[in-house]
């Protein structure tokens, strides 16, 4: 296993690119996320061009992240357990799942069916591992206690990551020939497990902001997964619905359908929370607006709930709620688009550009 070192401002551009896949945020598919359900929000708009540009960003940081992780695997295997074990990255794992499973979701409407299932195959292992590895590594077995002193947004992406296999699952059902049973009983068991836990989640993180003190370093970009997991399971819920007729779907759609309209009051009912959060930390507390990996936490709910309103709105005629949804892809689109070009200018500025020493 490599050990690093600090590398000073003029260390050579490898020591640099170490440093930054060393130190690489768990949570970084959110990139993946963000990009994938962007691009099929722009594909609802009949973009095909914009959205085949999101996609190949999407597989292209797919790609790079995968590399980067088997990286950490490899040589700095210490500092990847170190992340297992804190109760505040931890969670940021299940955005491995989340953001395969969103890749194959869009690459699943643009016809690469064999792609998509090897992509529901991957993330339905992840997500079943790790669903018991970092709960267990991150809180259950820590000596430290209390626990949830440390609970954070990132622990929502677990719903995410739950919620992005059902509707994966759902949007492959009608496409496949075989398996289409199968299909509807993992996406309506990863819907309802999703459920579960974001009251879990909910319950851990309402705990941590009551009983203890907010700093306006705490409310960090992340908190929005709490809007998106409510969105997501919105979206999850609107193609189970339009699904076909299968013992656990028509056991289900009723409730599925309204627990979904439910979800995704909630959902908005979180946005002028999220934004009032923001502006309290950085224009009350002038705390500076830098780039983080984290942003791509919010880049994802804004797509997502403008790809849940579209699909729910459909799925059980409610026009306001697609309208809303539609309209609000565009807003997606553009903090995507600033997120992107801050990532770039922060990479240059970062790794690729030797510092002045």
């Amino acid at each position: 296993m490599t050990t690093l070192r600090a590398t000073s401002p003029g260390s050579p551009l490898r020591g640099r690119v170490a440093l930054a896949a060393s130190t690489a945020n768990p949570g970084y598919f959110a990139l993946v996320m963000g990009s994938g359900i962007v691009s099929v929000g722009m594909d609802n708009h009949h973009q095909k061009a914009l959205s085949l540009v999101l996609l190949w960003v999407a597989i292209a940081a797919y790609a790079v992240l995968v590399f980067v992780n088997v990286w950490r695997i490899v040589s700095f295997r210490n500092l990847l357990a170190a992340d297992f074990t804190d109760p505040r990255r931890a969670f940021g794992f299940f955005t491995f799942v989340a953001g395969t499973d969103v890749l194959g979701t869009r690459l699943a409407i643009a016809g690469w069916r064999g792609v998509a299932l090897a992509l529901l195959v991957v993330g339905s292992v992840s997500w079943f591992v790790l669903g018991y590895v970092v709960p267990w590594t991150a809180v259950l077995g820590r000596s430290v206690r209390p626990v949830v002193a440390a609970a954070n947004g990132t622990w929502f992406i677990w719903v995410v990551a739950s919620q992005s296999i059902a509707v994966l699952a759902a949007v492959l059902e009608p496409q496949l020939q075989g398996g289409r049973r199968e299909l509807a009983l993992l996406a309506v068991f990863s819907w309802s497990v999703g459920v579960f836990l974001y009251a879990a989640a909910g319950v851990f993180v309402a705990a941590r902001l009551m009983l203890y003190p907010i700093d306006p370093g705490d409310l960090t970009p992340p908190y929005w997964v709490a809007m998106g997991a409510t969105e997501i399971t919105v979206l999850a819920g609107a193609r189970i619905v339009q699904m076909a007729d299968a013992p656990m779907v028509a056991a289900t759609r009723g409730l599925i359908a309204g627990a979904s309209v439910v979800f995704w009051a909630f959902g908005s009912w979180l946005v002028p929370a999220l934004v009032a959060a923001g502006w309290w930390r950085h224009v009350v507390h002038r705390i500076p607006l830098r780039y983080e990996a984290a942003w791509w936490s919010i880049v994802f709910p804004l797509g997502m709930y403008g790809v849940a309103g579209h699909y729910i709105g459909r799925a059980d005629n409610l026009p306001i709620v697609r309208t809303i949804g539609e309209n609000e892809t565009w807003f997606a689109l553009a903090v995507w688009a600033a997120v992107l070009i801050a990532m770039f200018a922060h990479l240059i500025s970062s790794v690729l550009r030797r510092p002045a020493a």
